[in-house]
């Protein structure tokens, strides 16, 4: 729908073009906006896709504001009232709907309005069908993996929680988790859990507290609502901002039959936000008793394993062996005095067998001696140079020779010699 204006006629002391245009040369305001109606009326007819806020009928027209679902943009929109009606559907805020439209500027007051000439509901099965894609898509690229999820802390000093301005869904995580651990501390983060302002603010709130050293854990809750109402927790921006978050985080959106995308990138998956406040923290009561049992068992364990070695001491101490200790060597005492009675008499017989061999060795020896010899008479020649005389014919008349005999020797000359025959 365009609003028709009658351009005025170009003075000839306009710029021709923007660039040529300065402070001391404008454009007047009737000469540009003609100019953006022509620029935009170029642009082709085009489907958008928004929810419907405050539509309002005038006799055959519709005028509405086409909100995007995730951004805080909007456009408005005009459509016939006959294709509004044929659509067979409440045309309410929040409907999501699919516009054909064409931009159209309005020069008197510089709208920019699309102008439309159907429209479609965008019905619970093509959104089913976008989630399914994007979930396909998603753990393709391992977002899903159970090998990504980290364990939730024992006992969290800090519990982040983000939750909707009002609602039951804050004070059921808190309720039940400081009545399971009086202890547990919150830093609450209130959002809008619906509508164009959930992602941007539930993904600003995830990101403040994974930045904060001091929570331990995150729990994202919203009470239950319908398919349309809970699409925000499967937008991919918001999937992606809690797979990036480094502290363990609680999905708790919806009910048992809720499953929204960001159930799956979680480390863990609540059925409610009740079940979240039990699952975070551990029940005190619960560990103070299995506590008081472990220490009961340690007791008995070890006054078991005390009796149990005392009673093995004692039947070792009441052993022979023990009461006794000597008696263990008796046996050794006589075996050791056997050993040495016998190792005296082989000793007596070695030492007499050597002196026997012994006195028949210096018989030999003595009778092999030279002195043996001279005992019986005979003596021993040397020359001067010491050498035994064996031969006659070695010696000559004045040869100096010394005598050795049986006892003492003698110096004598040779007077004749008498070769043998």
């Amino acid at each position: 729908m365009t609003e028709s204006a009658d351009v005025p006629s170009r003075s000839v002391s306009l710029p021709e073009t923007a660039g040529e245009t300065s402070a001391e040369r404008p454009w007047p305001v009737r000469h540009l906006s003609p100019k953006i109606r022509d620029f935009i009326a170029r642009m082709p007819p085009v489907w958008v896709e928004g929810q419907v806020l405050n539509a309002k009928r005038w006799k055959h027209m519709v005028f509405l504001t086409l909100r995007d679902t995730d951004e805080q943009m909007s456009l408005k929109v005009t459509l016939p009232a006959s294709e509004v009606d044929a659509l067979g559907t409440p045309f309410v805020d929040g409907a999501r709907v699919v516009v054909h439209a064409k931009p159209s500027w309005w020069v008197k007051n510089g709208d920019l309005q699309m102008a439309g000439d159907a429209v479609q509901s965008v019905g619970l099965g093509d959104l089913l069908a976008r989630v399914e894609a994007l979930k396909e898509a998603l753990a393709a690229e391992g977002l899903f993996d159970p090998g990504r999820k980290r364990d939730l802390p024992l006992v969290p000093r800090r519990v982040g929680l983000v939750c909707a301005n009002q609602g039951d869904a804050e004070h059921d995580v808190i309720e039940n988790a400081q009545r399971r651990w009086p202890a547990v501390q919150f830093t609450v983060r209130r959002v809008t859990v619906q509508g164009a302002r959930c992602v941007p603010e539930t993904t600003a709130a995830i990101a403040e507290l994974d930045a904060d050293p001091d929570v331990d854990v995150i729990v994202v809750a919203r009470g239950g609502g319908s398919f349309e109402d809970l699409l925000p927790f499967s937008d991919e921006s918001l999937v992606r901002a809690a797979a990036r978050c480094g502290t363990p985080l609680v999905s708790a959106i919806g009910h048992e039959k809720d499953a929204p995308l960001l159930d799956l990138v979680a480390d863990y998956r609540a059925s409610t936000p009740t079940d979240a406040g039990k699952r975070i923290v551990p029940d005190a009561h619960v560990e103070r008793t299995l506590i008081a049992e472990l220490i009961r068992d340690a007791s008995a364990a070890v006054a078991h394993h005390v009796a149990r070695e005392s009673d093995g001491l004692a039947q070792f101490l009441s052993r022979p062996v023990l009461a006794h200790p000597a008696r263990m060597l008796d046996p050794f005492a006589e075996h050791l005095a056997r050993a040495r009675q016998a190792s005296g008499r082989a000793l007596m017989s070695i030492l007499s067998t050597a002196d026997a061999a012994t006195r028949e060795l210096a018989a030999s020896l003595r009778a092999l001696s030279p002195q043996g010899t001279l005992d019986r008479g005979y003596a021993i020649a040397r020359d001067a140079s010491g050498a035994v005389v064996t031969t006659a014919s070695a010696l000559s008349p004045g040869t100096a020779l010394h005598l050795r005999f049986a006892s003492g020797s003698a110096d004598a000359d040779v007077t004749q010699v008498r070769p043998s025959p």
